[in-house]
């Protein structure tokens, strides 16, 4: 079946869901009942919020995008993360569908300008998370709006706001019950997922009271393995040998092969096959450690191209208003990711060294080693079959949340207070059966016939020690296998504990309005155990054993913000106000720093409203920074030093001598809302961020590179072979010198009920466009400066295209919907850092597809029907893109669900 066979699947898929509604629906002349799917004519309007000010009419000068929560459904993305980074302020992690392959497989981080995830601070209702910035904690179904501030927000929201702010707002008024089930697949047959949904939400006691419940279930099998898609699987980046480099296919290992390869001596590029004869190693070239050719084998050919990932979150929230100046509100939120996928291989990659009297060698080996008068020669084996790790793993999360809200008065001025205690945990359990365990491996490696019995023995006598064969693919015994592997484990305990408290009113008045200030203070402390296997504890792998933690800091922070209007109803300065704000947080780590922010407001005329800030943003070492277990990870580099391309180990993991960065931001640019043209809403904004001592890992191709460039303590953190040849690098979180970006961000919505072009035309027209123009992204470690933008083509690099923009075009009746988006990404290099030949990137656009259909019933309640095609038309992404954050790896999208709202 073609590619498009699956839309003829939906289609059916479709109809078949239509047949319902001859059941379900109102008779034809019987006018449809109103539903919440017709939106407010105001939804798609430029909110402009981040502060802890709340008074009513109130807009801060840092830019915010208000994102309803009907706005992230098209694309059919797996989670909310996925449905932001569609949007031209984030960069995503890896490619719009995946969510990495290694111990954190299955998250869903956001990262706003490029900046790194953790300089994006993720809240729920103002709230933070234990679990950080991974958003696939949070039903879906009870999300209300997104708010994203896309400034530093440091002063009003604390430590990891210095790129912004995303802030999930639940739907906590809502009433009634909704029941979902959605199904999807890609057009290769495979990525098939399913998702269940449910919230209800009911007032008690006269109204004073509000329970609200819900939760849902994702299942998706993935795609396996990264081979499977085009342009993706099996592409590296080889040397040409005269300072350049291409991005080829059909890539794989140079120094090992299925059943081993001989890399030394007489029958030096022979292969075992599976019954231990030899032949040629099947490739076509070979170029340092990596070689072109089918029997080059590669870890694309068996590890997942998007991990298959199950997991569900529910969340129950109930309020009691004691009286009109109290109300108190419990909320718990619990959540589990888990499963389990073939991760990497363990294997020998010409770190093998067979002699001549070993009890397997086949005969015709030994006679040709006897015959050249050798005694050994080294081998390569990539261990498909004895030690290909698999990685089980799973995420629990719970947190609780107990807040308070009243109101006072002191003569005629209100004001409100807050308060709130959280409390949570985070739970990683990891196995990753499959590991060679080091001393075992060389005990049964080195294996003799036992001249009494005749029969295979190790030659070591070691105890329990069981020989293994290891030439031609499948030899190796299960005994053997079990002797020689074990299971690395990491189970490990992060906790949050945090409360705060704040006051805000307006005190008293200007002859231009009323002086707003809000003040507090917060309490924090964050804690991680990590406990390890016995194995892991000894070092007893051969590549790889995690390693135990523990740590914690405590923060106290106290903030004051104050908005003054400073000028009312004068010519352009119709609506001036001056907003600061400030924040000293006391580290337990590192001691005291400020954030803080200052910023002014003016409507010129009816509808144009200028804004600007100028702020100082602060973000000091999380727990993962500071005392994270040893991580590991594998990618083809390429070395100017040698002009090679490798296959390399690259090892990770904390340091607890960072210092906090410190970022300066400035943000500047205008609103408009032309009254006479009533729906329409523009906004235009430039950003320009610098940090300072900037916490972050440096990916392993700009290590080598940078070490190339002059900075020569980076090179020590490079290992290297008797040849020269790159064997591992190690990189740490570190603080670099110094991050730099400045850019536009631009927005443009118009909402158009069609009653406006004729009377009786129903329904209303959504047109909305939004792009980010990047001047620069640049690094600098205190020696060289590294640019990134168009550099966008890298899977670990920082790369962001100069341009990207989204247009949609949509339509709201009373019983049908649906939306077209285009995503635009503006042409790029793969790698800047790198002398390629085919460097070049075209520009891509994508696009997406949403339709739906809402049934009422006459006996109450309402049918949706709804289809997503994200992808359109099935468009490849660019060659040797694997995890680019920006490219659809994954093909065609479809989904179709229903949803039933009572």
């Amino acid at each position: 079946m073609t590619k498009f066979g699956n839309v003829m699947r939906v289609c059916a898929a479709v109809a078949a869901l239509q047949g319902v509604t001859a059941v379900w629906a109102a008779p034809a002349d019987q006018a449809p009942a109103s539903t919440d799917a017709a939106a407010s004519t105001d939804s798609d309007a430029i909110v402009v919020t981040g502060s802890r000010i709340d008074r009513a009419g109130f807009q801060a000068p840092t830019p915010t995008v208000h994102l309803p929560a009907a706005d992230l459904a098209i694309g059919a993305r797996a989670n909310v993360a996925a449905a932001l980074n569609d949007l031209p302020q984030f960069r995503a992690t890896t490619s719009a569908q995946t969510t990495g392959t290694n111990t954190g497989a299955g998250q869903a981080p956001v990262d706003l300008r490029g900046l790194g995830v953790t300089h994006t601070l993720v809240l729920l209702d103002g709230h933070r998370l234990v679990s950080d910035n991974d958003l696939n904690t949070i039903p879906t179904v009870l999300m209300k709006t997104v708010d994203v501030v896309t400034g530093g927000a440091s002063a009003a929201w604390g430590s990891g706001a210095v790129a912004g702010v995303v802030n999930i707002v639940l739907d906590d008024k809502y009433k009634g019950l909704q029941l979902g089930i959605e199904k999807g697949i890609s057009s290769y047959h495979d990525d098939a997922s399913i998702r269940a949904e449910g919230k209800f939400g009911t007032d008690f006691a006269g109204g004073r009271g509000h329970v609200l419940v819900g939760g849902e279930y994702y299942d998706s099998e993935g795609v396996v393995p990264k081979a499977s898609r085009p342009n993706v699987g099996r592409w590296a980046t080889i040397s040409n040998g005269d300072g350049t480099f291409s991005n080829v296919p059909n890539v794989g290992f140079a120094n090992a092969a299925r059943g081993g390869l001989i890399l030394s001596g007489v029958n030096k590029g022979q292969v075992f096959g599976s019954d231990g004869t030899l032949h040629a190693f099947g490739v076509t070239k070979t170029v340092g450690t990596n070689a072109i050719g089918d029997e080059a084998p590669s870890n694309d050919d068996l590890s997942p191209l998007v991990t298959p990932q199950r997991r569900y979150s529910a969340l129950g929230r109930v309020s009691y208003e004691f009286s009109d100046a109290f109300k108190l509100t419990g909320e718990v939120r619990h959540s589990r990711m888990w499963n389990d996928y073939i991760w990497f291989g363990d294997h020998n990659r010409g770190n093998l060294t067979i002699s001549i009297d070993n009890a397997y060698l086949p005969a015709a080996q030994k006679a040709a080693m006897l015959a050249a008068g050798e005694t050994s020669f080294t081998m390569g084996r990539f261990n498909d079959d004895l030690s290909y790790s698999t990685i089980d793993f799973q995420r629990v999360v719970t947190q609780g949340t107990l807040s308070a809200d009243g109101r006072f008065n002191i003569g005629s001025k209100d004001f409100r207070w807050s308060a709130y205690y959280s409390y949570g945990a985070f739970d990683t359990d990891i196995r990753t059966p499959g590991f060679l365990l080091k001393q075992n491996y060389a005990n049964a490696v080195d294996s003799i016939i036992d001249p009494t019995t005749g029969q295979a023995v190790c030659r070591s006598g070691a105890a329990g020690c069981v020989p293994i064969n290891l030439f031609g693919e499948g030899s190796p015994s299960q005994a053997a296998i079990n002797y020689v592997t074990g299971t690395p484990e990491s189970h490990s305990h992060q906790t949050l504990n945090i409360g705060g408290a704040s006051l805000r009113g307006e005190p008293f008045n200007t002859w231009a309005g009323p002086v707003s200030f809000a003040v507090g203070g917060e309490v924090r402390r964050e804690q991680i155990n990590t406990k390890v296997g016995a194995l892991d504890a000894a070092g007893a792998f051969s590549s790889f054993s995690f390693a135990p933690l523990h740590g914690g800091f405590t923060v106290k922070e106290a903030f004051g913000e104050i908005v003054v209007p400073l000028a009312k109803d004068l010519p352009v300065l119709r609506d001036l106000e001056l907003n600061a704000a400030g924040r000293v947080s006391d580290y337990s780590t590192t001691g005291s720093i400020w954030s803080w922010k200052v910023g002014l407001t003016d409507e010129v005329f009816q509808g144009f409203r200028l804004r600007a800030t100028r702020s100082r943003d602060i973000r000091a070492a999380n727990l993962t920074e500071l005392y994270t277990q040893s991580s590991i990870g594998y990618n083809n580099l390429t070395d100017p030093q040698t002009n090679q391309s490798v296959y390399v180990q690259n090892m990770g993991g904390g340091n607890r001598n960072l210092k906090p960065e410190t970022a300066d931001t400035w943000t500047g640019g205008f609103t408009y809302s032309p009254a006479m043209i009533p729906g329409l809403d523009l906004s235009i904004d430039y950003y320009n961020i610098k940090i300072k001592d900037i916490i972050t890992t440096i990916a392993a191709q700009d290590l080598v590179t940078r070490c190339y460039n002059g900075n020569t303590s980076l090179c020590s953190q490079i290992s290297r072979d008797a040849s020269g040849t790159i064997t591992q690098t190690r990189s740490g979180y570190v603080n670099l010198s110094q991050y730099k970006t400045d850019g536009i961000d631009a927005e443009l919505s118009y909402r158009m009920p069609l009653s406006r072009i004729a009377p009786n035309l129903p329904g209303t027209l959504r047109f909305h466009a939004s792009g980010s123009w990047v001047n620069r992204l640049q690094v600098n470690d205190g020696i060289s400066t590294i640019e990134y933008v168009r550099s966008q083509g890298y899977s670990f690099g920082l790369g962001v295209p100069k341009w990207r923009a989204n247009g949609s075009i949509g339509y709201e009746g009373a019983r049908v919907g649906g939306e077209f988006r285009a995503r635009y990404i503006s042409p790029g290099l793969y790698n800047s850092t790198v002398n390629l030949t085919n460097n070049h990137i075209n520009a891509y656009t994508y696009f997406d597809l949403e339709a739906h259909t809402r049934i009422p019933n006459p006996a109450g309640g309402t049918l949706e029907l709804y289809v997503n095609v994200s992808n359109l038309f099935d468009k490849d992404p660019p060659v040797s893109s694997l995890y680019s954050p920006y490219y659809d790896v994954v093909g065609r999208f479809i989904s179709v669900g229903a949803r039933v709202k009572f």
